[in-house]
């Protein structure tokens, strides 16, 4: 398996909410995702899209089957092990943007390098050369606060960036952001996957948006459905 590849397999995940009411979000899922790949999963709300992201991004485990980061995989990993795997080789963008208001871009930035043990120098070149690359090289003092909704989803790519990670992780990254302002966030999204080699991959709930992504995946009540070929990836009943 190379840099950046994913492989989810027989992937089941159940939340026991009390029988009769148990719940299962996923249902044998089988899905591979190459090194470079731009691909963004779709389906209706409930449809198990965010679940299938948070167990790829460590966030989460499966009830059963298996997903593999690289060569690695995640049910072998203990805590600091997983913790470690999220911080050198998945980014994460989120929604909300989940900036730390107290600090300034800069230091949102800067602080997943602190954990990953980089050097104050090493710290400081990265952070100004992502603030450049992001198109804010003159916001690093500015708090989240003092940013727009776009500005602020700029300095969360580029704290995902931060560590240099194969693998780019997007929940509804646009899904805050007007429809201009999200084109030009899905913009920036497309230039690191070519011009980087970054994979990426992307849930949304808005077509258009998923239309800029090389691959789509539709799930529908916990199954995979479809790829952007129209073929049917089969109805994953093991």
């Amino acid at each position: 398996m190379s840099d950046g590849e994913i492989r989810c397999e027989n992937l089941v995940k159940t939340y026991n909410t009390g029988k009769p009411n148990e719940f299962t979000a996923l249902k044998r899922v089988n899905l591979t995702i190459k090194e470079g790949d731009f691909v963004s999963i779709i389906g209706s709300s409930g449809s198990g899209k965010s679940t299938l992201l948070n167990l790829i991004s460590c966030l989460d485990t499966p009830t059963q089957g298996e997903v593999y980061i690289e060569e690695t995989p995640l049910s072998k990993l203990g805590g600091n092990e997983r913790a470690k795997l999220r911080n050198q080789k998945l980014g994460f963008i989120f929604q909300q943007f989940n900036l730390i208001r107290s600090m300034t871009a800069y230091e949102n930035i800067e602080l997943t390098m602190r954990f990953a043990g980089k050097s104050k120098k090493e710290r400081h070149e990265r952070v100004q050369e992502l603030l450049k690359q992001v198109g804010l090289g003159d916001k690093g003092n500015n708090r989240p606060t003092e940013l727009s909704g776009g500005e602020q989803q700029r300095v969360a790519i580029a704290r995902a960036l931060a560590n240099n990670p194969k693998i780019i992780l997007g929940d509804e990254p646009t899904g805050n952001l007007d429809s201009a302002t999200g084109a030009i966030i899905m913009q920036l999204l497309a230039e690191l996957n070519k011009d980087h080699n970054k994979t990426l991959v992307m849930v949304t709930h808005d077509p258009a948006i998923a239309k800029r992504a090389h691959r789509t995946v539709r799930i529908k009540d916990g199954k995979l459905e479809e790829d952007t070929k129209g073929a049917l990836i089969g109805n994953n009943n093991g």
